[in-house]
This record gives structure tokens, C-alpha cells and sequence, in this order.
């Protein structure tokens, strides 16, 4: 399938020259990471985050989050993970300067695998497979590796708010990963459907709050997630095969390919989309438990008691599961 960058909307001039003021800066740091090549970028990426990132308000929710989790870590142990948090955020960013050398092919591979012979075995049944993570390390390689392996199928990502950052954003994730790039949304479902019948494959990020989600526990809290993946695996037979991405030192990554989730459905559609949901939700809280630093924990990923689902499924799984939840709006809308 050829797929083209959509154009950016019309929209008030107030919007453009925030939009741009944004945009300007945004590839004015670009150009300097471009400048200080992958190593030397990723190290300042990682100054900045320790430095000056971890300085913001965001840094406050981090902690709260953390302590929410970790009821019984001290203050040290929160705030080295808050540390080595924004050191890794701060490289992420950086290393958007040099997506095309974070490859797992070549003679300086900087990605390592393992497991991947867990993907064959899932394409060799002839189904469609449903890799499911977070935002671990820097996750925008993930799908740039499973692309470089051979794997076919699309991404599915959540729209940046500034659309000039957005396009960028998609012109990189369609040159070094899949082509088929899957806004959320009605036709991005209407995409999954095709390729997962097909016997292709979906990657996505199920680690963020949704405002469509249901009610599932993540870290002891009941957590809005989306509930696609356990829906599509279930109507079409999907594998879902979870991975994980950790940074091993600088700019060097190992990708893990875990067991697929195994799951036998009663027939309750309803009961069987939330068990499912929570069943991806224990792996991904097991993932994130095994180096908390590398995970985003500025994210919104937990409502305040009191707020209802906006969504009928959400209500429903609300009533399945006995969850007292509020929604608020969406956390970031990186991926």
C-alpha cells in the first residue's frame, strides 16, 4: 500500500505561529544533535535531561507516580530513577538527529535481539500478530528493527498536536520503519482489520492512558487502557507477542521478543476483551518492574477516583470489574 503524509490543516493564525515558533526550535535542535553526531548527541541529550529537563513540573508527576508504585522505596531510590528517567528521555530526543544509524543491521549494529525466533513461529501460523509494548528506551526503534527483520505490517501512532512536527515525525518513521503508518482512529482501525487478516503484523503502544479505554490495574491502580488489542486478538485470532526495549550503554539497545500472551476466551465478549486487557496489562507492569528507570513515568497513566469512562465498553468493563475511575485528558501524545 502507498501511503501519503496527509497535509497539514487549515487552521487561525494564533495556531501557526505557535505551531511554528514550536516547529523552529524544534529543528533548530535537530540540526545541532546533527552536528554532534549520534554518540556526542545522545551524551548532551543526556546532560540536558539530567540537567535541565528533570527541573520541570513534569518531573513532580514522575515522583508521584513512582511513589503510587513503589510504596516502599525511599526518596533515594525515587529520585535515581527519576534521574536516569530524563538522562534516557533527554537521549531519545536527541537521537531523532540519527534514526538512520540505529539499525540493527550493518557492521556497528546498535541494536541487538533476542528471541526473535519467537516471530517466526507466530507468522509461520499464518495469523495476524499483535506486537504490544511501551515506552521503554527509546521506542521508536522497535518497529525499525521488526521492519529491518523482515517482519511486514504497519504502526499504529498517536498524531503529534503541532502538525509540522507530526509530518516529520512520519516521513522518519516511514523511511527506517513500517510504511504503513496507522493514525488512531476509525480508518486506522479499518487498516489493523486488513493487515491482520491478511497474516501481517501490528505494532503499538498500549501504555498510555486513553480516554476510550477501560478500567484495568497497573501497578495495584486501575489504569484507562485501550482495549484493541485484546478485542482484535480475540475477534481475528491475533497473536499477541509482547516486546521490550532497554538501552544497554549510550546509544546501544537490546530489543526482546517475549512468549506470546496465552489466553482461552469463555465466549462473554465483553468479560473476555477486560480479561485480556488486564492480562497485557501484568506484562507490561512485569516489563516496566524490570528497570523502572527506562520506562516514562511522566506520563498521565493513572485517573483520579471519582471520573466515569466516556465510552459504553468503558462503562460496562467499569461495572465488570468494580473499578471506581476517573478519565481526565489524554497524557502525551508521543506515539
Amino acid at each position: 500500500m502507498t501511503q501519503t503524509i496527509a497535509p497539514i490543516p487549515s487552521m487561525k493564525l494564533s495556531d501557526k505561529l505557535r505551531y511554528g515558533a514550536e516547529a523552529a526550535g524544534f529543528f533548530t535542535l535537530v540540526g545541532l544533535f546533527r552536528i554532534l553526531g549520534l554518540d556526542g548527541a545522545s551524551a548532551f541529550g543526556g546532560f540536558l535531561g539530567r540537567n535541565v529537563f528533570c527541573r520541570t513540573s513534569a518531573s513532580t508527576r514522575a515522583r508521584n507516580n513512582l511513589r503510587a508504585a513503589y510504596p516502599d522505596m525511599n526518596d533515594a531510590g525515587i529520585e535515581a530513577i527519576v534521574l536516569e528517567m530524563w538522562d534516557n528521555l533527554g537521549r531519545t530526543v536527541a537521537e531523532y538527529a540519527h534514526l538512520e544509524k540505529l539499525s540493527m543491521l550493518g557492521p556497528d549494529p546498535r541494536i541487538e535481539t533476542v528471541n526473535m525466533h519467537l516471530t517466526d513461529e507466530a507468522r509461520a501460523t499464518g495469523k495476524g500478530v499483535l506486537f504490544v509494548s511501551g515506552h521503554f528506551a527509546n521506542w521508536e526503534l522497535m518497529p525499525f528493527a521488526a521492519t529491518q527483520y523482515g517482519i511486514e505490517g504497519g504502526e499504529v501512532y498517536r498524531p503529534l498536536n503541532n502538525p509540522t512536527i507530526d509530518r516529520w515525525m512520519v516521513r522518519q518513521r516511514m523511511t527506517y520503519g513500517p510504511k504503513d503508518q496507522i493514525a488512531k482512529g476509525a480508518q486506522g482501525t479499518r487498516r489493523i482489520f486488513t493487515l491482520l487478516r491478511g497474516g501481517k503484523a501490528i505494532l503499538l503502544l498500549v501504555d498510555q492512558k486513553t480516554n476510550e479505554g477501560v478500567p484495568a490495574p497497573f501497578f495495584g491502580r486501575d489504569a484507562m487502557t485501550t482495549p484493541a488489542p485484546a478485542a482484535l486478538a480475540l475477534k481475528l485470532g491475533a497473536i499477541v507477542l509482547p516486546a521490550s526495549l532497554e538501552r544497554l550503554r549510550g546509544s546501544r539497545f537490546r530489543m526482546t521478543v517475549h512468549p506470546p500472551l496465552e489466553f482461552a476466551a469463555t465466549g462473554d465478549s465483553e468479560r473476555d476483551t477486560l480479561a485480556l486487557t488486564i492480562r497485557i496489562n501484568e506484562k507490561i507492569e512485569e516489563l516496566v518492574r524490570r528497570r523502572p528507570s527506562q520506562w516514562l513515568w511522566i506520563h498521565r497513566r493513572w485517573p483520579k477516583p471519582g471520573d466515569t469512562p466516556r465510552t459504553r465498553r468503558g462503562l460496562d468493563a467499569q461495572a465488570l470489574g468494580g473499578a471506581g475511575v476517573r478519565v481526565e485528558r489524554d497524557g502525551s501524545s508521543l506515539t
